[in-house]
């Protein structure tokens, strides 16, 4: 039988678990609770004035997968277990060296039900205990943005920061002011939306060589679209290496590459036939393969191309625009230095599977993601901004005009 006072004990402990609940967004529920324990001889009937906090509240379907976590006031945590719900498995996490704080080790999985079970004692002894069972924000109800350049990475002083993210942002304004990018060098970085999933940000001139870049990312819970929220917090930093602009001359079919100011090679090429020009214009190194296959269906052309060891390719635009090495020229009547041949892609004198000493191969070993390669005097238009990570070629004006901070 139940004596009065365990009776009025537990009533004591249901309502401390609503105080709870109230002060930190823990739901008030039958899952969430605190009380005395009345096993140390400490307690004398009192409830526990250990204050349990679970960040996601209980019942929740939006909760957050960085943030997720259990804090204590006016005493310390004893345990906690986290689960995904049903299949119980468990989430590993640790408790701060003061008692006082509960991470997950690692990130939560989106659209997952979760259950965390805590207790702690106050200075007295007495235990409270806390529970809350949710989920974590769906996929469809989120939204991520892809980055580059990644964490740790040495890039050349033409890498803009770029985000693509997965689904269309409205609430540019919001999403673009808890994107923070900043430099070493002290040079305004300034944001640039060219449509509604991809946002670019760069100084007004390229970044000072030898600089560090910090992107802080803090779009956790930021409402991008009607009910669609940002899951992502953290820092990602990048170094600027040295300074590597390469210059294509169409008219004279050369590439004069100047590092740090000073002229190191002056390379023969071969860029875009008449049939085929070269986009003019400033065009950032944005990936580098040792080899890799070019099939002139994915860009439009009909069968007139499948090469399947291209080497040494590096892109400069979506749209298919590669430097790249040459290995089944004319060898009785070389174009490099002479004549455009290409379909679009400036070519380099290269031997088939990427070996040997070659102009194409040195310039490829001694290039960087991130570098520049300017072509002019080419009869073709200006690279559009948004065709690879090309934003060089807008104004500054109107690159901040189209800002939304």
């Amino acid at each position: 039988m139940t004596t009065p006072n365990i009776s009025a004990r537990r009533t004591l402990g249901a309502c401390a678990a609503l105080m709870v609940g109230a002060l930190t967004l823990t739901a008030c529920g039958g899952s969430a609770n605190a009380e005395d324990d009345g096993k140390d001889g400490k307690g004398g009937g009192k409830t526990s004035v250990a204050k349990i906090a679970i960040s996601a509240k209980d019942g929740s379907t939006g909760a957050s997968i960085n943030k997720t976590g259990v804090k204590v006031s006016e005493g310390k945590l004893t345990d906690v277990k986290m689960t995904v719900a049903g299949s119980g498995q468990a989430v590993e996490g640790s408790i701060s060296g003061d008692g006082k704080v509960w991470k997950p080790k690692e990130q939560l999985e989106r659209g997952t039900k979760y259950q965390i079970s805590a207790t702690a004692k106050d200075a007295d002894g007495r235990t409270a205990a806390a529970n809350s069972i949710f989920t974590t924000v769906s996929s469809s109800n989120s939204f991520i943005g892809t980055y580059t350049p990644d964490n740790g990475t040495t890039v050349g002083v033409g890498m803009p920061v770029s985000f693509t993210f997965d689904k269309a942002i409205t609430a540019r304004k919001d999403v673009q002011s808890h994107i923070e990018v900043t430099s070493s060098s002290g040079q305004k970085v300034v944001g640039h939306w060219f449509n509604g999933q991809r946002l670019d940000f760069r100084p007004e001139e390229y970044w000072k060589a030898g600089s560090k870049v910090t992107v802080n990312i803090d779009l956790d819970g930021v409402e991008g679209a009607d009910g669609v929220y940002g899951v992502q917090k953290k820092t990602v930093t990048f170094t600027v290496g040295r300074s590597q602009v390469s210059t294509v001359d169409v008219n004279t079919q050369t590439m004069t590459v100047v590092r740090d100011g000073k002229t190191v090679k002056t390379v023969p090429i071969s860029a875009g036939s008449p049939e085929h020009t070269t986009y003019n214009g400033q065009m950032v190194i944005s990936e580098k393969f040792v080899q890799t296959r070019m099939n002139s269906r994915t860009v439009g052309l009909g069968g007139e191309y499948d090469i399947p060891d291209v080497p040494h390719a590096m892109r400069l635009t979506t749209s298919g625009t590669f430097l790249h090495g040459n290995y089944w020229y004319n060898k009785g009547n070389p174009p490099f230095g002479r004549e455009g041949t290409s379909h679009g892609c400036v070519g380099l004198a290269d031997v088939q599977g990427a070996g040997g000493s070659t102009s194409a191969k040195w310039f490829y070993d001694n290039s960087l993601i991130g570098d520049v390669v300017i072509v002019k005097n080419s009869p073709d238009k200006t690279v559009a901004p948004d065709n690879g990570l090309n934003g060089w070629n807008m104004a500054w004006s109107q690159w901040t005009a189209d800002s939304a901070s």
